[in-house]
């Protein structure tokens, strides 16, 4: 069963070929159309939608506002498709702030009446198409780390998060201290274009230094490293950052489950680990499993995320041993890290 895709576009050319991008798939049907912010809220209040295909830039209320509004009063996934992705990422991440999964281009049609660039449009379809069934990543293995690494290793904060990410991604790095005595990991469901934005983005938000995580380097102390391709970020035996294709039919790129699973396998110290908001349950088997290995696990509580999917499949499983507010996740870090200090400084 296809799901309801509903369209919001203030641009006439740009509707129709979205309609012909939802409709070339024949499992999936157009549930509405609406042209600026304000229709698309009313309408999702009289025939909610399985996802939303919201443009940025609308007569009235933009699209960040309706989104905001849709995820509060009556919440779907919501893509941005628009123009001009890489020249707006502050915009962009604005939006999935309020809510938004992801966000793609729009297509454009080209000389001959065909559409052009739809591929990654209908790959991001497919994606939330499999985020919304729930499909979740399993699987444990062990193995041992580089000795001589892992005498050199201290704790690790490690971060997990996806739609309404960015936002409390940037509270919890602005709350920090500059310092915060270990390496941060942030892995955010978000494709590669929107990797060096989100960098750049944070590093306004935090006094922390945040860098993209780059394969085959190591995790410093007191730098956030922020997942930065399409493939899954882990840690690998030699306690270096890599990037691996599989499982190559995860929804979530990149997965935080796989990352969590990895520093079970190879990480050798004990530190902490959070799940922020998100949609789906990307990350609640992998913080059960660094608590059952003796990390100190935090989740985010319901009434501060925009989708309580991600923290909520965790606290369903008694993965986290805290569940808190984002206002407090802070502060909670940074205690445990500190009083951890001692077992490796």
């Amino acid at each position: 069963m296809g799901m309801r895709i509903a369209i919001v576009s203030g641009n006439p050319l740009a509707v129709e070929i979205l309609r012909q991008v939802v409709t070339s798939l024949s499992r999936h049907q157009v549930a509405w159309i609406a042209s600026n912010g304000a229709e698309a809220v009313k309408r999702a209040a009289g025939e909610k939608p399985d996802l939303v295909l919201m443009d940025l830039f609308l007569p009235g209320m933009d699209g960040s506002r309706a989104t905001r509004m849709i995820m509060k009063e009556h919440p779907c996934a919501v893509l941005i498709v628009t123009d001009g992705i890489s020249e707006n990422a502050a915009k962009v991440f604005e939006a999935m702030g309020s809510g938004a999964v992801d966000a793609s281009s729009t297509p454009a049609l080209g000389a001959d009446g065909s559409i052009k660039g739809a591929e990654p449009l209908l790959g991001k379809i497919a994606m939330i198409e499999k985020l919304i069934g729930k499909e979740r990543l399993n699987g444990k293995t062990q193995a041992v780390p580089d000795a001589a690494a892992a005498k050199a290793t201290g704790s690790l904060i490690a971060v997990g998060a996806s739609t309404g990410g960015p936002k409390a991604v940037a509270d919890l790095l602005s709350r920090l201290p500059e310092k915060p005595g270990a390496p941060v990991v942030i892995v955010q469901h978000l494709d590669i274009q929107f990797s060096k934005g989100l960098v750049e983005w944070l590093s306004g938000q935090t006094r922390i230094k945040v860098t993209l995580a780059r394969s085959g380097t190591r995790p410093e102390v007191n730098t956030a490293h922020v997942a930065g391709t399409n493939d899954h970020l882990v840690i690998g035996p030699d306690l270096a950052f890599h990037y691996v294709a599989d499982p190559v039919d995860c929804p979530y790129r990149p997965s935080v489950d796989a990352f969590f699973h990895s520093l079970v396998r190879y990480w050798p110290r004990k530190g902490v680990a959070v799940l922020l908001t998100g949609m789906g349950g990307d990350g609640a088997r992998g913080l059960l499993e660094l608590r059952n290995a003796g990390w100190h696990t935090i989740a985010q509580d319901r009434e501060t995320s925009v989708v309580y999917g991600m923290p909520k499949a965790a606290a369903e499983l008694k993965a986290a041993v805290e569940i808190l507010p984002i206002e407090r996740i802070a502060d909670a870090v940074t205690k445990r890290i500190r009083s951890k200090e001692g077992l490796w400084r």
